[in-house]
């Protein structure tokens, strides 16, 4: 496969990931509300709430926003040849599919967005990986140096969340 569609193709990995967040999230919330304070210290618990308790319309616009960033940043590593953000913005999504996980495993349930994670997010992402490491597009030092930056992602999550929530 050539490099440029699979770059392409993470915005289509990211279509799909989060279509089922959107999809799933309200009513997960709202069906597992009390098993998420049993579960997660009260502390947690509130931010978890706090964080997610939104319609489907609004985490659909929070998404809307993520997905601007992450176009932007696809496009940017295909007509510029930068691939800097890409690959942190790659990093954050193969690391936040394995959080997916680990929710699935301490709520002993299928949670939003764990599906597509281990169908969709990691499979794309180790092919990725290896094609950009095999053809010499990257190297393990592009990879380390960009993971300390997959926290500043953090900032641009809770901007979209609160754009969701005070679109709608």
């Amino acid at each position: 496969m050539e490099i440029e569609t699979l770059i392409w193709l993470f915005v289509i990995a990211f279509i799909f990931h989060d279509f089922e967040e959107i999809i799933m999230v309200e009513r997960w919330m709202q069906n597992n509300s009390s098993k998420i304070y049993k579960v997660l210290p009260k502390h947690q618990a509130d931010q978890v709430m706090k964080q997610f308790s939104m319609t489907t319309a609004q985490f659909a616009v929070a998404v809307l926003v993520m997905f601007l960033f992450v176009s932007s940043s696809t496009f940017i590593a295909i007509q510029f040849n930068n691939l800097y953000m890409f690959i942190i913005i790659t990093l954050v999504f193969f690391l936040h599919s394995f959080t997916h996980i680990g929710q699935a495993i301490i709520f002993r349930s299928i949670t939003p967005g764990v599906i597509t994670s281990i169908v969709i997010l990691i499979p794309y992402s180790i092919i990725l990986y290896h094609s950009l490491l095999s053809n010499n597009i990257i190297d393990w030092k592009t990879i380390f140096l960009c993971l300390p930056f997959t926290i500043l992602i953090a900032p641009v999550v809770l901007f979209a969340h609160w754009v969701g929530k005070k679109a709608i």
